[in-house]
């Protein structure tokens, strides 16, 4: 008997040393057990390695960032749509998130399904708001403050103490020394991802992060913790491992479970040598880790596209520990007549 087949949308296509969750998001549907997916790309940059993996992908538009009008990009992904007909979309940037999240019931008239956090949970676990998340579901929390000029930045610096952490709305964060350090980090910060920024007292201890997919109704449907083996000079996972660590888990269900959380998570925690954890951010969507979930045996994006069409899942009940990932990087090569055509025709 052949298996149902689901067409479903995908941005996060960058495949670089800061990658996109799209590619692992891909690699886990196409491993579904219960449908055969037709994936669409949708690229930001005609550059996205991912268009051009074209075992994984079947066939990749451009799309306009939404900064450059929502409107326009909700008009592009309808003339895609009419043309292939998508059943699930799943965004992967942040910064797709909050248009999205506010469009997903008129996505929904036009045929277009997703299964992303509400306007609340996507608000209230912002890095500006993380200490009032950590302070109403009691979970620990750095202090943080957001800053929108150096003067509350140097203001906020004295108040802590050093070193710590300045961090971007949507991305980035650097290590900052000293106040002199951490002015040169909010420029850079502020131009590329605009205001607040973050400053957050840095906590010293091991980096452990838990990718996890609520069902919207206070249940965990799946959730593996990962330790970092191998870190990027911007902070990502090279490598890592999916570990057994109870609290994490507990942790993420509590959470998942207060707040209802519909859709994708990231926790990132950093615990300290005296055996206490620390939230230092939530991302509302899958991490590019994924693929770890899916190896360690919970194909999350698989139950991702079931829930966002409403159909039952049952929640994982294990995953196999010491699951390891590790990332590398090969040259593709691309004929110069494919990428003239994906910039020139606006798909591939």
């Amino acid at each position: 008997m052949s298996k149902k087949k689901i067409t479903i949308a995908i941005s996060g296509l960058n495949n670089t040393d800061n990658p996109g969750p799209g590619i692992p998001v891909i690699r886990g549907l196409r491993e579904a057990a219960s449908f055969e997916a037709k994936i669409i790309g949708l690229a930001y940059e005609n550059l996205e390695p991912g268009a051009y993996l074209h075992d994984l992908v079947d066939h990749t538009y451009l799309i306009p960032y939404p900064s450059q009008g929502v409107e326009r990009m909700l008009n592009r992904i309808r003339s895609i749509h009419q043309k292939e007909g998508i059943d699930v979309l799943i965004p992967n940037f942040d910064a797709e998130l909050l248009p999205l999240i506010k469009s997903a019931d008129l996505l929904k008239t036009e045929g277009i399904q997703t299964f992303l956090p509400t306007m609340e949970q996507y608000e209230e676990r912002m890095k500006s708001n993380l200490p009032q998340f950590g302070e109403k579901y009691n979970v620990l929390v750095p202090k943080s403050f957001p800053v929108s000029s150096p003067a509350d930045l140097t203001r906020v610096c004295r108040e802590l103490e050093a070193p710590f952490m300045i961090k971007g709305k949507f991305y980035d964060a650097y290590l900052a020394h000293n106040p002199e350090e951490a002015l040169g980090y909010y420029y850079k910060i502020s131009a590329k991802w605009g205001l607040p920024v973050i400053v957050q007292q840095y906590v010293r201890g091991t980096e452990v992060n838990v990718v996890a997919l609520g069902d919207g109704k206070g249940q965990t449907i799946g959730a593996v913790p990962m330790k970092k083996q191998y870190i990027t000079d911007k902070g990502k996972a090279w490598g890592g491992i999916a570990i057994a660590d109870p609290f994490l888990l507990q942790l993420t269900d509590q959470i998942i479970s207060q707040t209802r959380w519909r859709g994708g998570m990231e926790l990132e925690l950093v615990k300290t040598s005296g055996g206490r954890y620390f939230l230092i951010e939530i991302n509302p969507r899958i991490p590019a880790w994924v693929y770890l979930a899916v190896g360690a045996g919970q194909n999350l994006p698989e139950a991702l596209v079931h829930l966002a069409l409403d159909q039952p899942v049952e929640p994982f009940k294990e995953f196999k520990v010491g699951t390891m990932f590790i990332r590398y990087s090969i040259d593709m090569i691309v004929d110069v007549t494919a990428h003239q055509r994906f910039t020139l025709q606006g798909e591939l």
